[in-house]
């Protein structure tokens, strides 16, 4: 399946990561909203965001390298490359937008978001058509 997914990260405590060429980045603990995409294999894609020792490639994969990073929920949808991008930008008026995260080859803010509000973010994402895993496989080793 091709399409788009947001992965709902918790954090455990204040972090600061080191994001490839972007530089050191501070996080505090909460909750974040990740969106991005998969044309090919959304599943091996998201499979591969939740699993653990991988090389660190998208942006994404140096946040949920630390240890105090869980991917708590994953949202998706079958969709089209530009859909992620307009979820993002949707995302940017209802939670804080991390600027410049994981939007390197687009002209959003950003595609990572701090939520303040899960059940406002919940409904939000039942609005606009996107379904959640209701369990999340268990494949972090």
């Amino acid at each position: 399946m091709k399409g788009i997914y947001i992965l709902l990260i918790s954090l455990a405590k204040n972090i600061s990561v080191s994001v490839g060429a972007s530089g050191d980045r501070d996080f505090q603990k909460g909750l974040y909203a990740y969106v991005g995409s998969a044309q090919n294999n959304l599943e091996k894609r998201v499979a591969r965001h939740l699993r653990r020792g991988k090389r660190e490639f998208w942006h994404i994969d140096y946040l949920l390298s630390n240890r105090e990073a869980e991917v708590v929920k994953v949202f998706y949808k079958k969709a089209g490359r530009l859909e992620e991008c307009r979820i993002a930008r949707w995302l940017g008026e209802i939670a804080i937008p991390i600027n410049g995260f994981g939007s390197s080859d687009c002209t959003c803010k950003g595609h990572l978001f701090r939520v303040e509000a899960y059940d406002y973010l919940s409904e939000f994402m039942h609005e606009i058509g996107v379904k959640s895993l209701n369990r999340l496989p268990r494949w972090r080793a």
